[in-house]
């Protein structure tokens, strides 16, 4: 959304993604290790192992109901380890949970996170077939990680179901723009044109399409207010932190029919998360 760029979509996939994405952009910072669990070598045998021949064992119960589709945003806590004990990714280690779909994955945490529900922890057995598959650069053999799922969300490439259109209860400002508040925020302050913000967004057209999404990423962004499409500048203003709002940008306060970039009007979920 970046006002006078042509190509402001970031091709930089997902660049906070931990290693089990099957493409990265270079091996992680390494982290200090985690002590392996006492069965890395092999499942014990209260472990259950599935059709595919991935093998887990639940370690917490989860407090939720819901599972995570295949293509769902998942928030994730987790530590893997090669069979051999050695730690080789965590986000432990990095004091951070990380935020990625479940399609961008490796086959096994695509199949074991989805039987999850939010707030468990369980240990995977994951077989090479359905890790990295003697991958160069990647581990290699069994795979064994724990894993908390956190959260669960729908995939923003799933458009929401007024994105044709803004309803009848959204709210217009003078210039045009339509908005309706998702989610209330925590915070009093609103940013004003020269402050710098930090978000989480999608954006789709009026058809359906995403094209854009820090939330796919799994990387929030921040910019200054004066530096994006005036639908962007005046929208976020109204904005406090924690908030999520739903914005309609007529065409002539988004891009104009700016070569390159999306046409007509546009459709944006943002989250503000902090305001400078």
């Amino acid at each position: 959304m970046i006002s006078g760029s042509a190509h402001y979509y970031t091709a930089l996939l997902l660049m906070a993604v931990p290693i089990v994405v099957t493409a990265v952009q270079g091996p992680p910072a390494k982290p200090a290790p985690i002590p392996p669990p006492p069965d890395v070598a092999a499942p014990p045998k209260d472990a259950t192992t599935t059709a595919s021949g991935l093998t887990f064992k639940v370690l917490q119960p989860g407090t939720g109901t819901a599972r995570p589709a295949a293509t769902d945003m998942v928030t994730v806590h987790y530590t893997g380890w090669t069979t051999d004990g050695k730690m080789f990714d965590s986000s432990h280690a990095r004091n951070a949970p990380a935020t990625f779909p479940l399609d961008r994955v490796i086959k096994g945490w695509g199949e074991g996170v989805q039987l999850m529900v939010a707030g468990e922890k369980r240990r995977l057995w994951i077989p090479q077939t359905l890790a990295y598959n003697g991958q160069a650069g990647r581990p290699a053999g069994m795979l064994v990680f724990d894993i908390e799922l956190l959260e669960l969300m729908p995939s923003p490439r799933v458009p929401p179901p007024d994105v044709a259109a803004a309803p009848a209860d959204a709210k217009r400002t003078a210039s045009g723009l339509a908005y309706k508040v998702l989610k209330a925020g925590t915070g009093t302050e609103h940013p004003r044109r020269e402050s710098q913000v930090t978000v989480h967004y999608t954006g789709w057209q009026t058809n359906g399409r995403m094209f854009d999404s820090s939330v796919e990423r799994g990387a929030p962004t921040s910019f200054g207010l004066g530096e994006v499409i005036p639908g962007w500048t005046e929208g976020v203003q109204l904005m406090v932190v924690g908030e999520k709002t739903r914005f309609w940008i007529p065409q002539d306060l988004a891009y104009k029919g700016q070569s390159g970039s999306p046409a007509g009007m546009l459709v944006f979920d943002v989250e503000l998360i902090a305001i400078r």
